[in-house]
């Protein structure tokens, strides 16, 4: 009660906003985008396109989240964030958005393990190449911006060029003296406190940020235990322009950020009959389940301008991940081990095994094993890029480069702890186990990546040819589960080594200011496993689409098509499998869908009130071309012709908001199409589907002043009860009906 108190006291002294902050910010950028010319831009490498009128007009589909669209609804979930993106498919976990799932054009969404994922254009994921599923993710209340990139340009960004890239932008160093501050508070003894303070002149500049958020969680146990999480994040930037009078403008930038994690969250959800009696329940086994982690970046970028048309701008990095998911893993009865997974799929056949899941009987001694997941991860590298750019009588040109030295690694350090359970659902450690003796090994990559790009606009057309390559040794280093001290004494080893060019090629032509065709081809690809010989997932992609203006309606309409010659999965804890992380052959498959996006004013010219109103529409279609199958196959046994499992058919968003210089209300729906859980055709058995959701969510501002805003947001209005996925281990629930208040001040 004492932090509710301490919160409390916050949202009545201090609170903030970018409130009307960003209101004047989006009518400078609204300003300077209709002056300036797309071929005058060079972008910085720690964006992709930086702003919304350099997102619409390159050759490869794109999407730029700006600061005003993140601060509608304080986004603290980057799912929900997403969901106004066609193309972005997601399925959720923990209600929170704490650890997404997403994927961009069909691509598998476990983890988000099949896209690049950055953030200030460096890769983020705790190890891209070795081990690439981000059970560490940027908070999204921090950033300033999100860039979404699909198509055919994306080859300048690696190792998944399958999908796109998602680009993250923290807050940036602020030209003069101020600073905001934010806080929140609502249901489930849900928090939020953001602070941030910076300011600069023509030498110096700095940023220093904190973020503070948590929950006691919408689900219960039956000890009464809460279910949420605590998270904090501290970013700091200085930068200093050094000789400031030299006609070769050079400038150094530092960037350290810090974050942790505590959530008492599980990977162990309910049966379907469970779920229908109370879908926000937990089982008693589940009631020792803690995720730690904590998270350190290191950035140190050095930027070299010769001229307006010449720079070169080059980051080394470092980033340190630790996690501990201490998480209920099996059940033992009778001598006989099955997975939670195996138990909530087969509740009436493991009866006895279930009947310890949910603590209803005294159980002997060691029949529960939960698993310290203990994993770090350590990545750190050096890129730089070279960009150029010349006038040449009616053409423009636009020359990049750029290279990258890498390495990363992840160390499992894991074992089991045994304990019983008894009828009242009390948990009591009957054997602890020994660091190390359920997975001590090291999985390592190093890579090198380079790419060269080439833009060449003329009279209406545009140009941009591009080629990637990529240089990787994966390898393994097991010491096996009786040599906790690491001797090597039974070590063994595997190296994989790849080597790839991914070119593409995109084009844009322009009929009028009113209206454009852009299409391309890539090459997708995603790194092998550490197991000697085995294959890239390897594609190739097309995409063709056109953007448009009549009168105040804007829009984008994509049609893309992507042709896996071998697609790769993962087996992963997070799906259901052993946590493994080997990579299985899944063969030949085919990706085509449609992404549709409108923007319209419904409010009449010179009108008090702006109505924006947008709709993205998404249409994916999968299928497997050949036949396989294995009891190792996350997907089950795949028959020609069956679809890939968690990629819904049909999704749509539609916003619509009422803005005014006092208040703005904003609405916004999402339809998330069914899914099947398994690979499959025709009608989705039940015990493998997860039906169809309708979510509105509802946020409204009230600005007292120039610097203080009153905000609210309201998550689920219509309090729908939905489930959102089957795994890691049964039916998990959405978030259900929230209220959120709170105060927003800047200075």
């Amino acid at each position: 009660m004492k932090r509710v108190y301490i919160l409390l006291s916050a949202l009545l002294t201090t609170v903030f906003v970018f409130g009307q902050e960003q209101k004047e910010q989006k009518k400078q950028n609204e300003s300077l985008d209709s002056v300036q010319k797309l071929d005058e831009i060079i972008i910085s490498t720690n964006v992709i396109f930086g702003n919304k009128f350099v997102a619409q007009n390159r050759t490869g589909s794109a999407y730029y989240l700006s600061s005003k669209e993140l601060q509608k609804f304080s986004f603290t979930d980057i799912n929900r964030a997403l969901r106004t993106v066609p193309g972005v498919t997601i399925y959720e976990e923990d209600g929170f958005g704490l650890r997404p799932n997403i994927s961009l054009r069909g691509t598998s969404p476990e983890r988000s393990s099949k896209i690049t994922l950055m953030e200030d254009g460096v890769l983020i994921a705790p190890a891209p190449y070795s081990a690439s599923s981000a059970y560490y993710f940027p908070t999204i209340a921090r950033m300033e911006a999100v860039e979404v990139l699909k198509g055919s340009s994306q080859v300048q960004f690696g190792p998944f060029t399958t999908g796109g890239a998602i680009n993250m932008i923290s807050s940036q160093i602020p030209t003069e003296f101020g600073g905001n501050i934010r806080a929140s508070y609502g249901s489930f003894n849900s928090n939020q406190l953001h602070a941030k303070i910076g300011g600069g002149n023509s030498t110096f500049g700095y940023m220093v940020e904190y973020l503070n958020y948590g929950s006691d969680g919408f689900k219960t146990l039956p000890s009464g235990k809460n279910t949420g999480f605590n998270k904090n994040d501290v970013v700091a930037k200085f930068k200093v322009n050094l000789f400031p009078e030299a006609r070769i403008k050079q400038s150094l930038e530092f960037k350290f950020q810090y974050a942790d994690e505590v959530g008492n969250e599980t990977y162990l959800g309910l049966t379907e009959q469970d779920f229908n009696i109370n879908p926000f329940s937990r089982y008693a086994s589940s009631n020792n389940d803690k995720m730690t982690t904590d998270h350190t970046q290191y950035m140190l970028t050095h930027h070299l301008e010769f001229s307006n048309n010449f720079k070169i701008t080059t980051t080394a990095y470092q980033n340190n991940f630790a996690r501990n998911w201490y998480k209920l893993n099996d059940v033992t009865f009778n001598g006989d081990k099955q997975s939670i997974a195996n138990i909530l799929e087969n509740p009436t056949a493991l009866s006895s095994h279930f009947n310890i899941v949910n603590g209803s009987v005294n159980s002997g001694a060691d029949a529960i094993g939960i698993k310290a997941n203990n994993r770090k991860y350590y990545s750190q590298g050096i890129q730089s890029k070279l960009d150029y750019h010349w006038y040449e009588g009616d053409a423009f040109h636009d020359l990049e480069f750029g290279v990258r030295f890498h390495y990363d690694e992840e160390d499992r350090f894991q074992w089991v702890d045994k304990y019983s359970i008894s009828d009242s659902g009390n948990l009591t450690l009957t054997n602890a186990g020994v660091p190390g003796t359920d997975a001590n090994r090291i999985s390592s990559a190093n890579a090198f990546a380079t790419f060269i790009t080439y833009k060449l606009k003329y009279n209406n057309w545009t140009f941009t040819p591009g080629v990637r390559y990529e240089n990787i040794t994966l390898q393994r280093e097991d010491f096996g589960k009786n040599d906790v001290t690491r001797t090597g004494a039974n070590l063994s080893s595997r190296e994989n080594n790849v080597g790839v060019f991914i070119p593409g090629m995109g084009t844009n032509y322009k009929f009028s200011n009113n209206f454009s065709l852009f299409g391309g081809i890539h090459k997708g690809f995603s790194p092998p496993g550490n197991q000697e010989d085995e294959k890239p997932e390897e594609s190739i992609n097309y995409e063709l689409g056109t953007r448009f203006n009549l009168g105040k309606l804007r829009g984008e309409f994509v049609g893309f098509y992507n042709d896996y010659s071998n697609l790769l999965g993962s087996d992963l804890a997070a799906t259901g499998g052993t946590g493994s992380l080997d990579q299985f052959n899944a063969g030949e498959v085919k990706v085509n869908g449609i992404e549709l996006l409108l923007n319209y004013n419904l409010a009449r010219k010179m009108s008090e009130f702006s109505l924006p109103f947008s709709f993205g529409y998404t249409f994916t279609n999968t299928e497997f071309l050949n036949s396989f199958g294995s009891s190792d196959s996350l997907w089950g046994t795949v028959t020609a012709g069956d679809e890939l499992p968690y990629i819904p058919k049909h999704q749509f968003n539609a916003a619509l908001s009422l803005e005014h210089n006092k208040f703005e209300i904003n609405l916004n729906a999402r339809y998330n199409g069914e899914f099947r859980t398994l690979a499959g055709s025709g009608e989705i058995p039940n015990n493998e589907k997860v039906a169809s959701n309708f979510i509105v969510d509802l946020s409204g501002k009230y600005y007292i002043n120039k610097r203080l805003n009153l905000t609210t947001n309201i998550i689920n209005l219509l309090d729908n009860t939905y489930a959102v996925s089957r795994v890691p281990a049964g039916l998990r629930p959405g978030h259900p009906f929230g209220i959120y208040g709170g105060l927003e001040f800047r200075f």
